[in-house]
């Protein structure tokens, strides 16, 4: 069984388990568990691929998936963040996807961000490094419409927060001297 595979039997098992649906848009779905998978290949651990994660297992324990905001989230608004996690009226209808609030303290996310932009371009970690040495080349892509960040070679096909297509995301930089090293796809 393949790392993708996996995950994909981990997702819907908890899934079931916890009396949730997944994703019922497949593209949707297969672009975050490609980010799932690339997260884990990355880092070890699965953190959620619609969230700046600092690559430290300790700081980023609330966004390894199924992250600790799911539950409040699906009962809110019937998803997760990232969408991955639906109820089902969610799954009945997909229409009614939608982006909603992020839930992790900001103080988290700026923590995560710093970390990330402090990072260097080559991972000193003996565990992770074979796997990371690429991913300073990725590029780097944010929504205009609802400010998520991804790192690919092109952006995804549609937001999996707010559902925009590819053509509403611009290139991401974050200073004119150096290029991020985001640790989410």
């Amino acid at each position: 069984m393949t790392k993708r595979q996996a995950i994909v039997e981990h997702i819907k098992r908890n899934a079931k388990e916890n009396g949730y649906y997944t994703c019922p848009d497949t593209q949707l779905f297969n672009d975050l568990i490609d980010g799932l998978t690339t997260n884990t290949t990355r880092y070890g651990y699965g953190s959620c691929p619609c969230r700046v994660a600092s690559g430290m297992k300790n700081q980023d324990s609330d966004i390894i998936c199924p992250c600790e905001y799911r539950d409040a989230d699906v009962d809110e608004f019937g998803m997760c963040y990232c969408g991955l996690f639906v109820s089902e009226k969610i799954k009945d209808d997909p229409s009614q996807m939608r982006s909603i609030p992020e839930r992790r303290p900001q103080e988290v996310i700026d923590a995560a961000l710093a970390a990330v932009e402090t990072k260097p371009t080559t991972v000193e970690s003996s565990e992770h490094a074979t796997q990371n040495q690429n991913t300073s080349s990725l590029k780097v892509w944010r929504c205009t419409v609802c400010g998520y960040l991804c790192a690919r070679e092109l952006p995804p096909p549609i937001c999996p927060i707010c559902k925009a297509r590819a053509e509403r995301f611009k290139r991401f930089v974050l200073s004119e001297t150096r290029q991020p090293h985001v640790s989410f796809s």
